[in-house]
């Protein structure tokens, strides 16, 4: 019966000044939303790298011919040329566990075809790297091992290439383009990826042979990288340690030397490119739990303004039979209150926050439930750690004094 009247008591009060309610709880509204938004947006952005990282392949690994260094310039991996050809048949030939091998050369190159041309990637591949790369095609289809044996002169193109040289994918297929003065025949178009996690547009890309590439077009003798598929079920580390050591092997690498090459697995990969959005998630969320605790002082603030304005109402309520336990439950139930209905609002103002962010601008948003109840549950803490100082104030007042209240 205590409770019951409490409740009623409390809930009356409360639509009694509901507009002051309603901008009590703003805070929390504003903080929860925040929260889980900021959360989700980070959330997004890891995503978003990790369906980058995806992409590679499955189970994939990728090794990196060594650095440079001359002249007091220094490369990046892939610059010092220390893979070869034989090395990616060796891996494919005496590796178990190997579902595929492609040697991959690239380079920037200008094509043309009749009025139009384009500066684009080119990258020169072994017919297995589209089985790799799970990349399929919109049009046509993949260049096959005979075209790679004989240095065929036919092309893949990627999408954003095609429409910048043909206005259409379908106008693409059967096309000429000249890469260097050397005409590829175009033989399928590429089915859109986007960006990878290096900030690479995937789909801005001509993708030839590789032993046309080497020969026809580059005129280059190594390769600065490898990719290597595994197959389902074996392990990748084991492969990884497998193909260090034929490598190191068929380098006649001493064992205190430093090896000339890397080998890069795809959780390597994306834990490299997601350790920023993992920070940036982490420093939005604390930012924003913030606004939360400041949400938590206002009601506070309120609450201790209300218990002031209410004294005589609580000294007749005391006067009458009430404990003070009674009027603590009651300013308890009045600060939760306004915590948990700013939760829901906030819950669903992130929600409506998230979706228009989706529809006028390229940043995901990926709101899981972990945020949603970590915010909903600091909420209803806020609510019971800063409105519980002004119900014990309340709760301690003297009846008389309280009667006697102006």
């Amino acid at each position: 019966m205590r409770l019951q009247t409490s409740f009623r008591t409390a809930f009356r009060a409360l639509l009694r000044n509901k507009l002051r309610s309603l901008l009590t709880a703003l805070g929390i509204i504003i903080g929860v939303a925040a929260v889980i938004a900021m959360v989700g947006i980070g959330n997004g952005a890891k995503k978003q790298v990790e369906d980058q990282v995806a992409s590679m392949g499955d189970n994939a690994l990728m090794v990196f011919s060594g650095s440079s260094s001359r002249g007091g310039m220094s490369g990046g991996f892939g610059s010092a040329g220390t893979l070869t050809l034989e090395d990616a048949f060796a891996i494919k030939r005496e590796i178990p566990g190997v579902q595929g091998v492609t040697p991959e050369v690239e380079g920037s190159a200008r094509i043309s075809s009749g009025n139009q041309n384009w500066f684009t990637r080119l990258n020169g591949v072994d017919a297995d790297y589209f089985s790799i790369r799970m990349w399929s095609f919109t049009h046509g289809g993949p260049f096959e091992e005979r075209d790679v044996k004989a240095y065929a002169k036919v092309a893949v193109i990627g999408k954003t290439t095609a429409l910048e040289m043909f206005g259409s994918e379908e106008e693409a297929l059967g096309k000429i383009v000249r890469v260097r003065n050397v005409p590829f025949t175009i033989i399928g178009v590429l089915a859109p990826k986007g960006a990878s996690f290096f900030g690479r547009d995937q789909d801005d890309t001509l993708v030839v042979p590789y032993t046309s590439a080497m020969k026809r077009v580059l005129g280059v003798k190594t390769i600065p990288r490898i990719t290597v598929s595994v197959e389902r079920g074996k392990s990748v580390a084991m492969v990884v340690e497998q193909v260090s050591n034929l490598l190191s092997q068929r380098h006649r690498l001493p064992g205190d030397r430093e090896p000339d090459f890397s080998i890069r697995t795809q959780e390597e990969l994306a834990n490299m490119a997601t350790a920023t959005s993992k920070t940036m998630t982490t420093l939005l969320g604390f930012v924003a739990s913030i606004s939360l605790i400041v949400g938590g002082i206002g009601i506070m603030n309120i609450m201790l303004v209300s218990v002031t304005e209410r004294t005589r109402e609580i000294g007749i309520r005391l006067a009458i039979g009430a404990r003070g336990s009674d009027i603590l439950v009651q300013f308890l139930i009045e600060a939760v209150t306004l915590s948990l209905l700013g939760g829901m609002i906030g819950i669903g103002l992130a929600f409506l926050a998230a979706t228009l962010i989706m529809r006028f601008s390229p940043m995901p948003v990926y709101i899981t439930a972990g945020p949603v109840l970590y915010s909903f549950a600091f909420s209803a803490a806020v609510g019971i750690l800063f409105g519980f100082y002004p119900a014990r104030k309340a709760a301690s007042l003297d009846p008389i004094e309280a009667l006697r209240y102006e």
